[in-house]
């Protein structure tokens, strides 16, 4: 039996299957299993909106436009601990080369359950955990009041804020949104310590908006998902499905071991070649030279430790394009330049 087999009776757990084909005739509301009562983030006045912001034209450029894959190319790990993390409510960590498609897993996890836009939250070296969970703009607040001549207190405080992709990621739900937190390991050490509590309790607080609950109770605040508001009670964010959280990793650093315990974890491996000719034939690209192309691109990745997928792919684009010929000296010194090994942390 492959890594990718299983007897059938195994697969009735599954709700995630790896394709990134979008559930038929079904809800994912339908098929979700309630919670472990440790992960219970279910509220009394349950959130009854399952409508979300889609962004289509991202999740094709990311997957492509061709629904090419098939239960013979999912992992089984990969379909496992997405399960997992779904069930217990959990974030999974994804570690793995670059280019093994850590940061594409939660395109498909998205386009598959039909849970909308991705909010991809970026990690850098000055990234902290207030950044990814609102903006607040005071000056601005106190220049717009002073421009009309009044009281900043009479201008409504949540004009002035935006949630970012984190705190848009809680905001109460009956469905999950999917949430990217992309390289962990570029941040501060403090970071990883600091979602500790917004991952366990799933909620968090905006001192600013409680300061003014007294005044104006609820606020009316910008999200990360363009054009859509939420409204906040007495400064609180509180969840009620738990996020899909894919936390991605080059593997430059340690986690702290509190963190790790929190987290289900899954290593990517490197795509062989019927999943690499899946993601090209997703893109929609010519199948001329493809088996070539995906051979050597195959031999130069164990050679060089590792090679981004989007490195195939825009090889085989520039090949179908008519820049390659099979006795064209010119082409290797091409290719041998897309390529070659920049340690680029891609995904």
């Amino acid at each position: 039996m492959s890594t990718t087999e299983r007897p059938e009776s195994t697969h009735d757990w599954w709700i995630y299957r790896g394709t990134g084909h979008p559930l038929q005739d079904t809800h994912l509301a339908d098929r979700l299993p309630p919670p472990p009562p440790w992960r219970d983030f279910r509220r009394d006045d349950e959130p009854t909106a399952v409508d979300v912001p889609q962004d289509e034209a991202e999740t094709d450029r990311r997957l492509g436009v061709e629904l090419s894959f098939t239960a013979g190319h999912a992992d089984r790990a990969e379909v496992d601990m997405v399960n997992a993390a779904l069930y217990l409510r959990r974030p999974l960590l994804v570690t793995g080369k670059p280019g093994s498609g850590k940061s594409t897993l939660a395109y498909r996890i998205s386009r598959e359950l039909r849970l909308g836009r991705v909010l991809r939250w970026s990690v850098t070296s000055q990234t902290t955990l207030k950044s990814g969970l609102y903006d607040y703009d005071a000056i601005g607040r106190l220049q717009a009041s002073q421009a009309r001549g009044s009281d900043p207190e009479d201008r409504p405080v949540g004009d002035f804020f935006r949630l970012r992709e984190l705190g848009t990621a809680f905001l109460p739900r009956r469905l999950p949104r999917v949430l990217l937190v992309d390289e962990l390991d570029k941040a501060e050490s403090d970071l990883p310590h600091d979602l500790l509590s917004i991952f366990e309790d799933g909620e968090y607080l905006i001192p600013e908006l409680a300061r003014d609950a007294r005044r104006s109770p609820v606020a009316e605040v910008f999200t990360a998902d363009p054009g859509y508001t939420a409204e906040i009670e007495n400064g609180v964010v509180r969840c009620s499905a738990f996020p899909v959280v894919i936390i991605t990793s080059n593997g430059e650093r340690d986690f702290p071991p509190a963190f790790l315990r929190r987290c289900l974890r899954l290593e990517m491996k490197d795509p062989g070649p019927a999943k690499l000719a899946a993601i090209v034939a997703a893109h929609a690209l010519d199948p001329n030279h493809r088996a070539v192309l995906i051979e050597d691109f195959v031999a130069r990745r164990a050679a060089l430790g590792g090679l981004p997928a989007d490195k195939l792919l825009d090889a085989i684009f520039l090949a179908t394009s008519g820049a390659y010929q099979a006795d064209d000296p010119g082409w290797p010194g091409l290719v041998e330049a897309l390529w070659q090994h920049l340690n680029q942390q891609g995904h």
